[in-house]
């Protein structure tokens, strides 16, 4: 089967569409943020915050090195940036590895990660007002890299379930 890794900006499922085929595909899995966190013993934000981005990439392109590294078969769940920095995206483009980019709108997101600002280091301080624009900008300049992945899954509308099950008939 290989390594399944699930992409996308915040808030577009990959946690918990991960789970829901760890269930149904009997696969392990990882969320390489809890890794990071453990590995480290602090969250994102505080990482982030004591230690600034540029840090935090580094460590996040080992991390994922090190767990692609991995003979066997496993779904990955990626940090929204993660394939934007550091050649990430090379590194999701080796064989044996199904990099499924899930896509979501603005507008989905902003209903998903409004109210979660506190655990996303990047909305830190944003007013609500503001966070549409963000969200599309940030996308935005995301997308050429999310796009790189082979398989890609509209996420906006359907439950965690459903994409699940998308993915697998995808990858069958």
């Amino acid at each position: 089967m290989g390594k399944i890794i699930l992409s996308g900006y915040m808030g577009s499922g990959k946690s918990s569409v991960a789970k829901r085929l760890q269930e149904k595909m009997g696969l392990s899995l990882h969320d390489l943020d809890q890794t990071i966190e453990t590995s480290t013993q602090h969250s994102i934000a505080e990482l982030f915050a004591q230690k600034g981005e540029i840090y935090f990439r580094k460590l996040e392109h080992e991390i994922l090195k090190e767990l692609l590294r991995q003979p066997q078969p496993f779904i990955l769940s990626l940090g929204g940036g993660t394939p934007c920095y550091a050649n990430n995206h090379e590194l999701l483009q080796a064989n044996g590895i199904h990099w499924v980019y899930l896509k979501a709108s603005p507008e989905t997101l902003l209903d998903r990660i409004a109210n979660d600002k506190t655990e996303r280091p990047l909305l830190s301080g944003k007013k609500h007002s503001e966070l549409k624009d963000f969200i599309a900008q940030h996308l935005f300049e995301r997308s050429s890299f999310y796009n790189l992945a082979p398989y890609k899954v509209s996420t906006d509308g359907k439950t965690p379930d459903e994409i699940a099950n998308e993915i697998i008939l995808l990858l069958a």
